[in-house]
């Protein structure tokens, strides 16, 4: 059997069904982790698995769990925990996408930063599967609006990060309500003391996974570039302007280096926006959607915040400063370059941060180009507009409006033509759909008299 036939999905004992609409999701080979994990976690097994965002793990989480949810059954069976609302919704929306084959299966989720009452109302009607962020889950809990004595499968995914986040104490509470005897599947991105004490605790003689990072740092072009701390913002215009980017993801390490970064850009006459954990949900929900629709050109974020940013061809990604810890580094550098395209990681560092420019190294294996500030082209970037502007409807999800209505209502007569639609992103209480910036007031007027469902949806441009 040659290497291509034993990464199919066909090999794995799933339902034709099931394997048809992998198909249709265009999944025909697995990944890494995936091939490793998922013959063990769909026999039963505890797997413990380090895996990068982008890994494929998801599906390597949710294919088990699905194969063992009974539709009959209104109970929950499947309990799935993330650090943040945003990589909830994403882990959600995945495994309604992987649960097509079979239908009635409800994934509901549950995460702070939202309304309860919406979210006690969805549990009243019962649910299979629940994803949701672990202070939520508690609440709904200590309120007794969710039960979990009939989980079959807990899944901790970037279990590293909710234990940076102070979620341990939330999650030993939450598992203690869930049955011995469940399959337990822990992924994390990096492997502190502290996940070996939780696999300890939680799983029973679990499969131990290590996969390469999926991104091949050789397909990713490195450089730092060294400058005074006092000539960090004139480093960051001429790396923009060297390089010619005009989008990328600019990583800090705090709140207020986001913001400041932000106004620099924007300064420039680039749209920038800072995405950050203080940020109230929605607006978090908003920056993320913008960025990933194409409308704006750059994201500023923190770690956290960024935790489940998934844009696919993003040309770059920028560290206005550097993580004190090298696997953060290999993590941020790993949202460029992928599926088999050609990466940029800029680095922006002073000379007192050698210690962390060795340590990457080391991690690595390898030195990362040094460039100094005085190689760089000091000829201004003229800030491009980035290709699409995103407009929200105050309508989602919850509403049962779907990505087909709000392109039918962009199309429909008077309108604009589907060319010029992009990505619509559907939320529970919101939505947005980005179009071409040429087209926008057009598409905004036409939508504003645009009846979607038979009522009218208040639209704005963002």
């Amino acid at each position: 059997m040659n290497s291509t036939e034993s990464s199919a999905f066909s090999q794995l004992d799933l339902p034709a069904s099931q394997l048809e609409n992998l198909e249709r999701m265009g999944y025909t080979q697995m990944t890494p982790v995936q091939q490793q994990t998922l013959p063990a976690a769909l026999a039963g097994q505890d797997i413990i698995a380090q895996a990068k965002t982008g890994s494929g793990k998801t599906a390597a989480f949710g294919l088990p769990l699905l194969s063992k949810i009974n539709p009959r059954f209104f109970g929950v069976q499947a309990l799935v925990l993330c650090p943040t609302r945003e990589l909830s919704t994403q882990v959600a929306e995945e495994i309604r996408k992987l649960a097509r084959f079979q239908a009635n299966i409800k994934v509901v989720v549950l995460c702070g930063g939202m309304s309860i009452g919406p979210q006690i109302g969805s549990l009243e009607h019962g649910a299979h599967i629940v994803v949701g962020t672990p202070g939520r889950i508690k609440d709904h809990l200590r309120k007794e609006t969710l039960k979990i004595d009939q989980v079959q499968t807990l899944v901790l995914d970037e279990a590293d990060r909710m234990l940076d986040m102070g979620f341990t104490d939330d999650i030993h509470h939450i598992v203690a309500h869930t049955p011995a005897n469940r399959q337990t599947l822990l992924f994390s991105a990096t492997y502190p003391e502290n996940i070996g004490q939780l696999s300890a605790e939680f799983q029973h003689n679990p499969l131990n996974v290590k996969v390469e990072a999926v991104h091949q740092s050789s397909s990713i072009e490195q450089h730092v570039v060294i400058c005074e701390r006092n000539e960090k913002e004139q480093a960051l215009a001429r790396v923009l302007s060297h390089f010619g980017i005009q989008q990328a993801v600019v990583f800090c390490n705090t709140k207020q280096a986001t913001e400041e970064v932000t106004q620099i850009l924007r300064d420039m006459g680039f749209i920038a926006l800072a995405l950050h954990g203080d940020l109230e949900q929605r607006d978090r929900d908003q920056v993320y959607v913008q960025f990933k629709q194409n409308s704006t050109n750059f994201l500023v974020a923190t770690d956290v915040a960024a935790r489940g940013l998934d844009v696919d061809d993003l040309p770059a990604v920028i560290n206005y400063e550097l993580p004190r810890d090298p696997e953060v580094y290999v993590h941020r550098i790993g949202r460029t370059g992928r599926a088999g395209k050609e990466g940029l990681a800029i680095s922006i560092a002073t000379e007192r941060e050698d210690y962390k420019r060795a340590a990457i190294a080391e991690q690595q294996g390898r030195n990362i180009p040094l460039m100094p500030i005085s190689e760089l082209s000091d000829v201004m970037l003229q800030a491009e507009k980035p290709a699409n502007v995103s407009l929200c409807l105050a309508a989602g999800r919850k509403d049962k409006l779907r990505p087909g209505d709000i392109l039918g209502a962009l199309t429909s007569p008077g309108g604009i033509a589907g060319s010029a639609v992009g990505k619509i992103e559907v939320l529970d209480y919101a939505a947005y759909v980005a179009v071409q910036r040429d087209q926008a007031r057009a598409a905004l007027n036409h939508l504003q008299k645009t009846r979607i469902k038979g009522r009218a949806i208040k639209v704005r441009r963002v």
